[in-house]
């Protein structure tokens, strides 16, 4: 399965800017949100994960803004892994260390029930204090330009998502969630 996510995918889906699913100027503001809203919040970060770092926009710029953290990406691509030297591994078994923010974005539609369901716990194993989890789901396929949208995801139902989450984790908007016990205030309209 590395080889579908070969030098081909990342040229559609990330780097041409007629098919791309999100420019880079989204995913620096993308990460602009993440780190004020933790910042808001104030949850200290100082290691950031992410699990399927692809071409490493947002986690390049999720350490400007946390410029005093360890970053590490982790990617299941051969292709990616050896043109950006990320750690090859996959979200469902990895064993990355831990850490205070852990990024897994656009991933888990490329895996079935039951791989999607280790990885949650995987997430959750490597998880301290804040998980960014971007992916899509049933809900969205109408709100997403089909040209610009890998079509071979598996689009599970939002509340498929939430109820595995639930158990260790507060959802506070965005795609953001908090590691329970959550040690910061999070006044209830914050929470989604």
């Amino acid at each position: 399965m590395s080889e579908r996510f070969d030098k081909a995918y990342y040229d559609r889906f990330y780097r041409n800017p007629e098919t791309r699913a999100v420019t880079p100027a989204a995913v620096r503001r993308q990460a602009q949100f993440i780190a004020a809203y933790l910042q808001h919040l104030e949850v200290p970060v100082r290691q950031i994960l992410d699990m399927g770092c692809g071409t490493g926009l947002l986690l390049r710029a999720l350490g400007k803004a946390f410029p005093k953290s360890n970053v590490l990406g982790v990617e299941f691509s051969t292709y990616l892994c050896e043109r950006y030297g990320w750690q090859q591994g996959s979200v469902v078994d990895v064993n990355a260390g831990d850490a205070d923010l852990v990024v897994c974005n656009d991933v888990l539609g490329y895996l079935n029930d039951s791989d999607c369901a280790q990885a949650l716990a995987n997430l959750t194993r490597h998880t301290r204090s804040a998980l960014y989890l971007g992916v899509l789901t049933r809900e969205d396929l109408a709100l997403c330009d089909p040209n610009r949208t890998d079509q071979a995801q598996t689009a599970r139902p939002a509340a498929w998502y939430r109820r595995r989450l639930q158990k260790n984790f507060l959802p506070v908007g965005g795609g953001l969630f908090l590691r329970k016990p959550v040690e910061v205030t999070v006044w209830h309209l914050e929470r989604s």
